[in-house]
C-alpha cells in the first residue's frame, strides 16, 4: 500500500504541475526557447550603409509583426573595418541575445588585418541575401557607359580620378582594383565609413565614381543626382519597376559593357559562439518569418538584392568557399595581412 500511496502522489502532483503550466500558457512539454531580455543586432559598418539598412528593416518587422516578444536594439559598430563588432560578438560567448550582420567584411576584415577573427568564431545562422555592386557615377557627367567612362580615365594621368568606397582593403576596394588590373587604369581610391557617406561624397562630386550597392545609392538616383553604369554581376538584375528613368533591369552588367569583373557581397547573420542549436533554430525560424513579411519584399525589390537564402550545411559551406575566393583575390590585390 505504500508503494500504491506513492505513486497516486507522484501522479496527483505531475497532474497539477501541467495543469499550472497550462494556465501560464506554457504547454506541459519543455517550453521552446526564446529569448528573455531585448536581442541586439550588431552593425560591422557604419550608419546608411546597406547592413544598417538591412538591420532596421528586420528591427522593423519583427516589432511591428509582434515576432518576438523581446524589443531587437540595433547597434553600430564600424570600427576597425567591423572589426570592432566582430571581436563584441565573438566575445559574448554563449549569449543568445546578440546577432551580428555581416557583408562580406566578416572575411575581409581578418585577412585584411590579421586582428584575431575568422566567421569560424561565431555561429552561423542565415544567408537572408547577396548584394549587387554597380559602377555609378554623377548625372552631370557626360559618361553614359562603362565604356565611355573607362575610356575618359585612360586617357588621363594614372590617379586622376577617384573612386569612393566604403573601408580600406574591402569590398569596394577589392571591386576597383579588379577594375584597375582588367583595364590598365590607376584610380585614386578614397575610403569611407559607409555607404550612405560613399553615396553623399558622389552626389557632392568629392569622388568621380562609386562600386557602392544598389540600396545605398537608390534615393540619390531617384533623385537624378547620380548615374548607374553597369552591374557587377553575371546577370542583369531582374527587377523592372522604374527607379527614375530606368529600372534596376535597364542596367547592362559589366562584363556585357567590357568590363570583365563579377563580384556579388553577403548579406547574413551570426550568433555568438557556444549557443545551442535550439537558440540558433530559433532565429533561423524568426528569420524565416521577417522574409514572409510584405516589407522584406519591398526591401529586396527596391534594393535590387540577390534574393538567395541559405542555412545549416549548405550555408557553413559556401561560408568556407567564399573565405577561400576572398583570400585569393585580396592575394592578388595585395590586400592580405603580413604574417609574422
Amino acid at each position: 500500500m505504500k508503494d500504491v500511496g506513492w505513486n497516486a502522489g507522484a501522479l496527483a502532483a505531475t497532474s497539477l504541475s501541467a495543469a499550472v503550466l497550462s494556465v501560464a500558457g506554457v504547454p506541459a512539454t519543455q517550453a521552446a526557447w526564446e529569448p528573455s531580455r531585448p536581442v541586439e543586432i550588431i552593425v560591422p559598418a557604419g550608419t546608411g550603409g546597406g547592413a544598417d539598412q538591412m538591420a532596421r528593416v528586420v528591427q522593423g518587422i519583427v516589432t511591428k509583426h509582434k515576432l518576438t516578444r523581446q524589443s531587437m536594439v540595433v547597434i553600430n559598430k564600424p570600427g576597425g573595418a567591423g572589426g570592432e563588432g566582430f571581436l563584441d560578438v565573438k566575445g559574448a560567448r554563449g549569449n543568445p541575445h546578440k546577432l551580428v550582420i555581416t557583408l562580406s567584411n566578416v572575411f575581409t576584415t581578418p585577412l585584411a588585418t590579421g586582428i584575431p577573427f575568422n566567421w569560424r568564431d561565431l555561429t552561423p545562422v542565415a544567408m537572408m541575401a547577396l548584394d549587387e555592386f554597380i559602377l555609378w557615377v554623377h548625372a552631370d557627367t557626360p559618361h553614359k557607359s562603362a565604356q565611355e567612362y573607362i575610356s575618359a580615365v585612360k586617357a588621363v594621368p594614372p590617379g586622376q580620378f577617384k573612386m569612393g568606397g566604403t573601408g580600406s582593403k574591402q569590398e569596394d576596394q577589392i571591386i576597383t582594383v579588379a577594375i584597375e588590373k582588367v583595364t590598365g587604369t590607376r584610380f585614386t581610391y578614397i575610403p569611407y565609413r559607409g555607404g550612405g557617406e560613399v553615396a553623399v561624397q558622389l552626389v557632392g562630386k568629392h569622388v568621380d565614381s562609386t562600386v557602392n550597392n544598389p540600396i545605398e545609392a537608390m534615393a540619390q538616383w531617384r533623385a537624378g543626382s547620380l548615374r548607374p553604369l553597369c552591374v557587377f554581376d553575371t546577370e542583369r538584375i531582374p527587377y523592372t519597376d522604374k527607379i527614375a528613368d530606368q529600372a534596376w533591369s535597364d542596367i547592362p552588367t559589366c562584363k556585357s559593357a567590357g568590363l570583365n569583373v563579377e563580384y556579388l557581397m553577403l548579406r547574413g547573420f551570426f550568433m555568438a559562439p557556444g549557443v545551442t542549436k535550439e537558440q540558433t533554430e530559433y532565429y533561423v525560424d524568426l528569420l524565416k518569418k521577417v522574409r514572409e513579411a510584405p516589407e522584406w519584399t519591398s526591401l529586396m525589390k527596391d534594393g535590387a538584392f540577390n534574393q538567395s537564402f541559405m542555412t545549416g550545411a549548405d550555408y557553413t559551406k559556401w561560408l568556407g568557399s567564399e573565405e577561400e575566393r576572398h583570400r585569393a583575390l585580396m592575394r592578388d590585390a595585395g590586400f592580405l595581412a603580413a604574417t609574422p
